[in-house]
């Protein structure tokens, strides 16, 4: 992705904070932005904030405004919080899922989410140190179970029916995706499915085997969901790149993230072939907003992650910046918000990520 205005080596950044908690996250991970900003050479970040979610839905009918569409399009990335409250519905009864429809609309089709351990401390696995856990889920975002969320149904009626699509296109792009990134990595790549029962994962399989031959370097294997569930509690260090459907994926993040810390730890992207948004894997957390004590941290690795992807050397090390300050900062077992077991405030946490950065 180009920058907004080469010249200046200036990014544009879409922020939508949302609902419950995002604001909260959002609010820490642009003070962080700003720091790194003051630390490096010839880059500068314009924010351009946008109302979405379920509180924007209450105030004017609409979720997801064209206007904070059109906004993410012509950004050079999107920082989000989180979007939707349980309470806040569609006349169906079902949740209104903003966050959703802008993967859908901006072609978002791979999300990719880190899974890494800072410290053993924060695994629930004996045995696994600082780094031994450290993989990559792959997920595709626009098919699979999902796609029939927008379908009609009657709750009088006696069947309602979710169809699981696959398109070869589809599975092309997630699977070429999961190996670059394992080009980029340890060089292996599992696919995870379930081949042996439904049509559709037999012909994800033939898709992905058709791609992994493009690949002869890269090392795959295959593994059928219910048998990765118990895998990644086993023996999680054995994975590098997980690749798999849109259900799938979304089910195996959060088992992934409770192995490195829980959700609060769990970074991601959804990425397009024009657009990107990067946004921590939890969601609005409505009970604890406002409070202070959310943990922030996946909202600031998710913005490593968007500056990495911008492919400028600069931005790239504001990201390599905030990981190690996060790092520094985790290798104290203190070091922690409530939902990791520990007793600081959002601010408490921010303040000492600041001050890592600062440091360096």
């Amino acid at each position: 992705m180009t920058p907004h205005d080469s010249r200046l080596r200036s990014f544009l950044i879409a922020v939508l904070p949302g609902d419950g908690i995002g604001r909260d996250v959002v609010s820490s991970t642009l003070e962080v932005l700003a720091t790194v900003a003051e630390r490096l050479d010839g880059v500068t970040f314009e924010t351009e904030e946008h109302s979405v979610g379920a509180a924007e839905f209450q105030r004017s009918g609409d979720p997801l405004p064209e206007a904070a569409v059109v906004a993410c399009r012509r950004a050079d990335a999107v920082l989000l919080g989180a979007m939707g409250l349980p309470n806040v519905r569609w006349p169906n009864g079902k949740e209104i899922t903003p966050q959703i429809d802008l993967r859908e609309r901006l072609d978002l089709y791979a999300g990719i989410r880190p899974i890494f351990l800072y410290h053993e401390q924060d695994s629930p696995l004996k045995g696994y140190g600082a780094g031994e856990i450290d993989f990559l889920i792959v997920r595709e975002n626009c098919e699979g179970l999902f796609s029939a969320r927008g379908s009609p149904f009657d709750l009088q009626s006696e069947e309602v029916t979710d169809v699981l699509r696959i398109t070869r296109q589809g599975a092309e792009r997630i699977c070429r995706t999961a190996f670059e990134l394992a080009k980029q990595r340890r060089n292996h790549v599992t696919l995870v499915d379930k081949a042996n029962v439904l049509p559709s994962m037999v012909y994800f399989r033939s898709v992905f085997d058709d791609v992994a031959s493009h690949y002869p370097d890269i090392e795959t294997d295959r593994v059928y969901i219910d048998a990765m569930a118990l895998y990644l509690v086993q023996r999680p260090h054995a994975f590098d790149v997980i690749v798999t459907e849109n259900m799938f994926g979304d089910i195996l993040s959060d088992l992934a993230a409770g192995l490195v810390g829980g959700m609060g730890m769990a970074p991601s992207a959804d990425v397009g072939p024009n657009c990107a948004v990067f946004q921590p894997s939890h969601g609005t957390a409505p009970d604890i907003a406002g409070k202070g004590i959310a943990n922030p941290i996946a909202t600031i690795l998710s913005l490593a992650m968007l500056l990495e992807h911008l492919q400028d050397s600069e931005a790239t090390r504001g990201g390599q910046l905030i990981r190690e300050a996060v790092a520094q900062v985790l290798a104290c077992p203190q070091h922690r918000t409530p939902d990791m077991g520990g007793f600081l405030s959002t601010r408490e946490i921010t303040d000492l990520i600041l001050d890592a950065i600062n440091q360096r």
